[in-house]
């Protein structure tokens, strides 16, 4: 019989309150995964989707869970053990990763947990100088943003639209940046930065100093100002907040600009967007160790900056979804595993 270990878990759908902090049977590494011991892990979007099990979606496309689930996806921790034919990582190694991701959207890929086990092909090493809460917060984040905007990095069909999403060059090139201050926002607006680009970020105003910090050439506080009655001639508008309204940015991109969608669901502008001859594009984000490898470099390096909103305990993990059910959020929420 497997150890045992803690975890924050659901055996019902519903509000924050369904997570239970307790014992949970330990995974072990199958061939070609590895052990990982986390020491934090951070909330996203689909954890929350999950927890509530998926109300927005046709009930033909919600979950049929099996119970106990244990949500989460990225992690950063040591590696306790390896699978059979794992090469490229040791025992104490200091790691991070996005598990199982979008495999296990709609099963929880098992991070708000002590342990959890990660196919070798999706973990990197920690980047250095960053410590685990930090690099827990990155990885679907960082993911998102680096394959929006820098390099897909798989051929897997698009479960959002008929042709492969593919990134536009940046440099020199005008960003506008929607949701810059929360988790996808935060890190599109740095990579756009690094790229090149004049990236004008929208956010609501307690995030401007923020975004002054990480160098953007102008900053909306949408609550103040609406930008498409200022912005024009933008190159590429990435939406991270999503919703019915979005087809109003249409109208700040030049003719041969895009729209990138983080999350397409409500948006009915294509048609427009055609006739504009702006390219709407959306994908799904993919666990990629080998991107979390590269991006990690800019983490190590201070190129990018990881913006951690707040922290609690795994044991608090339903307090952690009371705070991001509150909305307003700078960066990542973050759960630490003692």
């Amino acid at each position: 019989m497997n150890e045992m270990m803690k975890a924050a878990r659901l055996h019902e759908f519903g509000g924050p309150d369904v997570l239970r902090y307790e014992d949970a049977q330990r995974p072990i590494a199958g061939a070609g995964e590895v052990l990982v011991r986390v020491h934090a892990a951070s909330l996203n979007p689909p954890d929350l989707y999950l927890r509530d099990g998926y109300r927005a979606l046709p009930p033909e496309w919600r979950p049929d869970a099996v119970f106990p689930l244990i949500l989460g996806t990225d992690v950063s921790g040591v590696v306790a053990a390896l699978g059979a034919g794992v090469t490229g990582f040791a025992v104490g190694d200091d790691v991070y990763a996005m598990v199982r991701f979008p495999e296990d959207l709609m099963t929880g890929s098992g991070a708000y947990a002590e342990y959890v086990s990660v196919p070798a092909a999706e973990l990197a090493l920690k980047p250095a100088g960053i410590d685990h809460a930090q690099a827990a917060a990155a990885p679907m984040s960082l993911l998102t943003a680096w394959q929006f905007l820098i390099d897909l990095g798989h051929d897997a069909p698009n479960p959002f639209q008929s042709f492969t999403h593919r990134p536009v060059p940046l440099a020199g090139k005008t960003v506008v940046v929607n949701g810059a201050g929360g988790g996808v926002g935060h890190f599109a607006v740095q990579l756009a930065k690094w790229q090149g680009a004049r990236v004008i970020a929208i956010a609501s105003g307690k995030h401007e100093a923020l975004m002054r910090d990480l160098g953007v050439d102008r900053f909306i506080d949408y609550t103040r100002t609406a930008a498409e009655e200022i912005v024009r001639d933008a190159d590429l508008v990435i939406d991270a907040v999503g919703g019915t309204t979005i087809d109003r940015f249409l109208q700040t991109i030049k003719r041969g600009g895009a729209l990138f969608l983080v999350n397409p669901l409500g948006f009915e502008g294509h048609d427009k967007a055609e006739a504009l001859g702006i390219t709407v594009s959306v994908t799904q984000v993919r666990s990629n160790g080998a991107q979390l490898d590269e991006a990690g470099r800019l983490l190590a390096y201070g190129t990018v900056k990881v913006v951690v909103d707040s922290s609690f305990p795994l044991a608090e993990a339903a307090r952690a979804h009371e705070r991001a059910a509150q909305g307003n959020i700078q960066g990542k929420i973050v759960l630490t595993v003692a």
